[in-house]
C-alpha cells in the first residue's frame, strides 16, 4: 500500500525514512522493442535477439533510459500525493547505472526520502531511487529523483 501525503507538512515527517519498495515488473522484449522503436535506438544489444545471445550478455538487454522511464509508474506504487495541483519531474541527480537488465528480468524501485524543501509554497522533493534486479546483487541504476509537488493550500 502506498504512502500518501496531501502537504509539505505530511512529506516532511518522512525524511531520512525508507518509503518503500514497488511490486515487481519484468522486462520484455516486447517492451524493449517499442522502446527502441519510440526513441529511435535500434542497437542490436537490444534488439538482436540471435545476435545478441552471440554477444557480451549472452542475451538481449533494457535499454538503460527504458529502466529509467518506468520509475513514474513503480514510484506511484511507493508514494501518492492527495490534494495536489500538479507534480513536475524536475530532474535527477548522480544518476549511475550499475548493471544491465537482461531481458525477462524483474525490476524493484525502491526510494529513501533524502530532504523536502518548502519553496514559496511548492514541495521540493529529493529522493533516493534505487532501480534494483531481483536476484542481483548490483542495482540496474541509482538517482536522487528530484520531484516538485504544487500542493492546494
Amino acid at each position: 500500500m502506498p504512502i500518501e501525503i496531501s502537504s509539505f507538512e505530511e512529506f516532511s515527517t518522512y525524511v531520512g525514512k525508507d518509503l518503500g519498495t514497488s511490486e515487481p515488473l519484468e522486462i520484455t522484449q516486447e517492451q524493449i522493442n517499442k522502446f527502441a522503436d519510440a526513441t529511435l535506438d535500434h542497437q542490436w544489444i537490444h534488439v538482436d535477439i540471435e545476435r545478441a545471445k552471440a554477444g557480451p550478455f549472452g542475451q538481449p538487454i533494457a535499454h538503460g533510459y527504458l529502466t529509467l522511464s518506468l520509475v513514474p509508474n513503480m514510484w506511484e506504487q511507493i508514494l501518492v500525493a492527495k490534494n495536489l495541483k500538479m507534480m513536475v519531474n524536475y530532474g535527477m541527480n548522480n544518476l549511475k547505472f550499475g548493471q544491465p537488465v537482461p531481458v525477462g528480468s524483474k525490476l524493484l524501485l525502491s526510494a529513501h526520502l533524502e530532504n523536502v524543501t518548502n519553496l514559496r509554497g511548492i514541495c521540493k522533493a529529493e529522493i533516493g531511487a534505487r532501480m534494483e534486479v531481483v536476484g542481483e546483487k548490483k542495482p540496474a541504476f541509482t538517482a536522487t529523483m528530484i520531484l516538485l509537488y504544487h500542493f492546494d493550500s
